[in-house]
């Protein structure tokens, strides 16, 4: 590696090289490594243009080369747990993997897609188990999504490049920052939910194939994935849909949040009713010794 009026340097064979360790067609050099991966990529990127004056031949293995760096930086593709949960796809280490990405592309014919199908979009999902409630999802945009319990959510590693797209499976309370340019679409069982900036709850219903929104604030678009159904949400209503039906009313459960709350409130209700909702809260079994005093 040379130097230029103090400026690090890497030439073609370094270049080449690095490509050969990525993809492990050559031993790791340790020192090379840590000098691109610690280097100003300001400085490292000025030199994309010259990659293609290298050898176009050069077999190397994009697959390996890119993997290698997905696990040096340490991007998990699952995450499970209770904590919050944040996906570290910091903007300097994107652009450094964005760096090793131009090195394959400039060595080899095999990676001229890798922005399209390769890493960069690549799936990211959180799942929660029986136990666990109200992960945190912190999204590149700022956007936040709390995870009930048996849920996941996945979206692509270059979240927000083209679109704010994910997908739902269980329950989950969204808080979305506002982007009219990019609107945040959820696909969600059969149906498909849009907004630019609100917040509100999904619950999608695998045996019924059915997904309910309830608005909390600003105003959601749910639609059928055909695009035949579609209805408009404000703030305190309730929508259903599914492959036959769709229908919104008022919601009138002060408890519809309590999962994410915490909170559950009542007036006059019956044990039996509370004793279930402490269930879905708390997933705890409340048993009576007297069936009588539930009515």
């Amino acid at each position: 590696m040379k130097e230029m009026n103090n400026t690090k340097r890497f030439t073609d064979s370094d270049w080449e090289e690095l490509a050969s360790i990525l993809s492990e067609e050559k031993g790791e050099n340790t020192d090379l490594l840590n000098r691109f991966m610690n280097d100003d990529i300001h400085n490292t990127a000025k030199q994309w243009k010259e990659l293609s004056n290298m050898n176009s031949e050069k077999k190397i293995d994009a697959d390996k080369a890119w993997n290698k760096v997905y696990s040096r930086i340490g991007e998990n593709e699952l995450i499970t747990g209770n904590g919050p949960a944040r996906i570290r796809f910091m903007r300097s280490t994107f652009m450094r993997v964005a760096a090793v990405a131009f090195i394959v592309l400039g060595l080899g014919s095999t990676a001229l897609y890798l922005n399209n199908t390769g890493a960069f979009s690549r799936k990211i999902t959180l799942a929660t188990g029986n136990d666990q409630k109200n992960l945190l999802a912190s999204l590149p945009d700022g956007s936040k999504i709390f995870l009930n319990r048996n849920t996941e959510l996945s979206y692509r590693a270059n979240f927000g490049k083209h679109g704010r797209n994910v997908s739902l499976t269980g329950e989950a309370f969204f808080e979305i920052s506002p982007d009219a340019s990019k609107p945040f679409i959820i696909e969600a069982g059969k149906a498909s939910i849009k907004v630019v900036g609100t917040s509100f709850n999904v619950i999608t219903k695998n045996s019924e194939c059915a997904v309910e929104v309830f608005v909390k604030t600003g105003k959601v678009i749910l639609s059928d994935n055909s695009g035949s159904l579609s209805m408009e949400l404000d703030p305190g209503f309730v929508g259903t849909m599914d492959s036959k039906i769709s229908g919104k009313a008022l919601n009138r459960d002060p408890n519809y949040l309590s999962w994410n709350t915490g909170l559950l409130v009542y007036n006059g209700q019956k044990l039996d009713v509370v004793f279930k909702d402490l269930k879905r809260v708390y997933n705890m079994d409340i048993i009576a010794d007297d069936p009588n005093i539930l009515e």
